[in-house]
């Protein structure tokens, strides 16, 4: 392309935008259903599918462990796997504002074409459109899977008894893009990562998944208290079980901040029976991404839509969902 970086004539719809499609995303995107170039893809079904979208905004594009298209990737296919579908489709619409590098976009399409190789996904249609700005990039997806028999995976199934499990460290994305915002050097990597293969795992294993989460804006206390609220049960987890890595810690001490309410964009909250802990445990630990995963909790009926986190000392304290802010723009 003669041009460096995204100009309005790019979302013109002529020679430009066509030049832009096909040199930067139908290269990195190619499959035979998106060649094709169709005004809508055509795909083989099933009786029950999963549908999901979501926008993605994050500051900065760029970050330790990831960037805005391996973002865009993740945060969809894990959103599917989180009801037990298996991805299968995504499609993709760019919003580029002027000024923006073809480089840098470049490298945001190559980073969504690897993801969605490792996510066992094809991306089959988009759209792209140029605005006036500052040489931004935002990214919107939707996701489809195909939901297997049998497979019933819901906030309203969690139940009395249940065991509570984390894939693994908390608060690192949120860590990891507060760390560059606020120009402090630390080791902190995002944990973007579709969760393809963990799920497929647990599924596969006949374990009872009676509820899947993602931890992503508000944290896992955020999370967790919504999911107590949706079935109307007690969840209780142990402050000293919840993995925190030592430097989103020290990181957290510095600033003040709970990696309770940090958000992450790899990792899944588990309910399962108490009989199948150990075993769907020793799934994650052994599964891509999920090392660190813990035991952190039990459910219980005592107060319907309550969560608590018991301390070292024997007391409770009540968390609720995150108030305020938080840190904007973490996806």
């Amino acid at each position: 392309m003669k041009n460096d970086t995204i100009m309005m004539v790019h979302g013109s719809g002529g020679n430009a935008t066509n030049t832009l499609i096909h040199e930067i995303f139908a290269d990195a995107f190619s499959n035979d259903v998106l060649n094709r170039m169709e005004d809508a893809a055509v795909v083989p079904g099933s009786e029950r599918i999963a549908v999901t979208t979501d926008s993605f905004v994050v500051t900065p594009l760029q970050f330790r462990g990831g960037d805005i298209g391996r973002l865009s990737v993740c945060g969809t296919v894990n959103d599917l796997l989180m009801r037990g579908a298996v991805p299968k489709y995504l499609t993709c619409g760019f919003i580029l504002e002027e000024g923006l590098s073809l480089d840098q976009l470049q490298i945001f399409v190559r980073s969504m074409a690897d993801t969605a190789a490792e996510a066992g996904v094809q991306i089959i249609a988009g759209d792209t459109k140029v605005i006036e700005g500052a040489g931004g990039c935002y990214i919107n997806t939707a996701g489809v899977g195909f939901l297997p028999e049998n497979v019933d995976i819901s906030a309203v199934n969690a139940a009395a008894g249940d065991a509570i499990l984390v894939s693994g460290t908390m608060g690192d994305h949120h860590a990891a893009l507060l760390s560059e915002r606020m120009s402090i050097q630390t080791e902190i990597r995002s944990d973007a990562a579709p969760l393809t293969e963990m799920v497929s795992r647990l599924t596969a294993s006949g374990i009872a998944l009676h509820t899947l989460r993602d931890v992503t804006r508000g944290g896992l206390a955020t999370v967790l208290k919504e999911l107590a609220l949706a079935s109307r049960k007690t969840f209780v987890i142990r402050d000293n079980a919840v993995p925190v890595s030592a430097e989103v810690r020290g990181f957290c001490g510095l600033l003040g901040l709970d990696p309770l309410y940090m958000g992450n964009e790899g990792k899944l909250v588990a309910v399962v029976p108490a009989s199948d802990a150990d075993r769907a445990l020793e799934i994650m630990q052994a599964s891509r991404y999920g090392k660190d995963a813990a035991l952190i909790g039990y459910i219980s009926e005592e107060e319907p839509g309550e969560l608590y986190a018991e301390t070292e000392i024997g007391g409770r304290r009540v968390l609720d969902i995150l108030q305020g802010e938080g840190l904007p723009r973490i996806c």
